[in-house]
C-alpha cells in the first residue's frame, strides 16, 4: 500500500477518536439532527478503521511469517501463514481503495425509473413494456419495493410512458448507469417478412428528493391541473378529477401522478416526482461542466446516447460504455441483470482509482 493511502488512513484513526470524543460529550445530543450526523460518520469511520487495523495486523504477521522460512521447523507452517496473509492483505488493500473512493450522496436513496418509447413506434412502445417487465422482475429479487407513479399505455402494448418509483436502500446508486438510450433489435410480431427491425426507448433514473433539505417551490411558478385518469381503476377513474398534472412554468419540465385515489396524495406524489427531475436537470448541467475536464468510462449520463443493445436473433446483451457483452439475453429479461450493474460499478470503481494513482 502506498504511503500516500496509509497516511489517509492514520488521519482517519485521528478522526474516530475526534468523533467519539464528541459522541460522548452530553451537550450534542441537544441537538438530535446534529447527533445523527456524527453518529452516522463515526459509524463509517469506525468500519474503515477497524479494516486498516487488520491490515496492520497481517502485515505484522506476514513478516514474523517471512522470519521463520529459515527455520526447519517451522518453515512449512510459516509458509502456509504467509500465503494466507498475503490473500487477505490484497483483498484488504482493494476494499481500503475503494473505501476512498469519493461518494455519491444520492447513492443510498429511493429513485424514480422513466421508460419512454422512441423511434420504432409501436415496437418501442412494447421494447418499453419488456423494458418495465424486466426492470420490475429484478426489483422484486433485489428486495425492493415499486410503485407505478403515471403511465401511458400504448394502443397495442406496452408503453409510451412509463414512471415507477422504486424505493428502498441504495435503489438509486444500484440502478443510476441504466440511464440512456436502449436499442432493441428483433423482428416483430407484426413483420410478416420475417425482417429484423430496430427501436429504442430511452430510461431515465432520477434520485427521490429528501424532503427535508428541499428548498420549496415558489407556487407562483407552478401550474396544477386536475384530470380524469384513466387506465385500470375500476368506475371510479370515470367520475373523480383526482389526477394531478404539475408544471413548472420557468423550465416547462411536467409531472403527474394518478396512480391514487386521493388528489392530495397524487399532488404530493407529482411534486416529488417534479423536484427528482428538477435536481438531475441541475445534475446534468454541473456534469456537463466536468465532462469538459474529464471523461466519464461509464458514459454522459445524457439520455440520446446509446447505452446499450439487446439483440434477440442472437441472444445477445452489450453495453457499449465497458464493452460487455453476454449471451443471456433471455435471463436478463426475466430480471438477471445482476452482471450487468455489477460490471457498471466495477467500471466506475476502476475508472476512480485510476484517477487518483493518476493525481487527476
Amino acid at each position: 500500500m502506498k504511503d500516500t493511502l496509509r497516511q489517509q488512513f492514520e488521519r482517519l484513526a485521528l478522526r474516530l477518536s475526534e468523533l467519539d470524543a464528541l459522541l460522548a460529550d452530553p451537550s450534542l445530543h441537544a441537538d438530535p439532527k446534529r447527533l445523527r450526523q456524527v453518529g452516522q460518520e463515526q459509524s463509517e469511520v469506525a468500519e474503515l478503521v477497524a479494516r486498516w487495523r487488520r491490515y496492520q495486523q497481517r502485515e505484522r504477521e506476514l513478516l514474523d511469517a517471512r522470519a521463520l522460512f529459515d527455520d526447519p521447523e517451522m518453515a512449512d507452517m510459516a509458509r502456509e501463514e504467509a500465503t494466507a496473509a498475503e490473500a487477505e492483505l490484497a483483498q484488504l488493500d482493494e476494499s481500503l481503495q475503494l473505501a476512498l473512493l469519493p461518494k455519491d450522496p444520492d447513492d443510498a436513496r429511493s429513485a424514480f425509473l422513466e421508460i419512454r418509447a422512441g423511434t420504432g413506434g409501436d415496437e418501442s412502445a412494447l421494447f418499453a413494456g419488456d423494458l418495465a417487465r424486466m426492470y420490475l422482475r429484478w426489483c422484486d429479487r433485489a428486495g425492493l419495493r415499486t410503485e407505478v407513479m403515471s403511465e401511458s399505455p400504448a394502443e397495442l402494448g406496452g408503453y409510451k410512458e412509463l414512471v415507477l418509483r422504486v424505493e428502498g436502500a441504495g435503489a438509486y446508486g444500484r440502478l443510476k448507469f441504466e440511464s440512456g438510450g436502449h436499442r432493441v433489435q428483433r423482428v416483430p410480431a407484426t413483420e410478416a417478412q420475417g425482417r429484423i427491425h430496430t427501436s429504442a426507448c430511452t430510461v431515465a433514473v432520477l434520485p427521490e428528493p429528501d424532503e427535508a433539505a428541499e428548498v420549496a417551490l415558489n407556487p407562483a411558478e407552478l401550474r396544477i391541473d386536475t384530470f380524469r385518469a384513466s387506465g385500470a381503476g375500476g368506475q371510479h377513474v370515470n367520475k373523480t378529477d383526482s389526477a394531478i398534472r404539475i408544471t413548472h412554468l420557468p423550465t416547462g419540465i411536467v409531472a403527474e401522478c394518478q396512480d391514487d385515489r386521493s388528489q392530495h396524495r397524487n399532488k404530493a406524489k407529482a411534486m416529488a416526482v417534479l423536484l427528482a427531475r428538477l435536481r438531475d436537470r441541475e445534475r446534468a448541467a454541473r456534469d456537463a461542466k466536468e465532462a469538459a475536464t474529464r471523461k466519464s468510462l461509464v458514459g454522459s449520463g445524457d439520455r440520446s446516447d446509446r447505452i446499450r443493445t439487446y439483440n434477440f436473433p442472437q441472444g445477445r446483451l452489450t453495453d457499449h460504455r465497458i464493452n460487455l457483452t453476454l449471451y443471456k439475453l433471455g435471463l436478463v429479461m426475466e430480471g438477471d441483470l445482476d452482471e450487468v450493474l455489477t460490471a457498471l460499478q466495477a467500471a466506475q470503481a476502476a475508472a476512480q482509482l485510476a484517477e487518483l494513482e493518476t493525481g487527476r
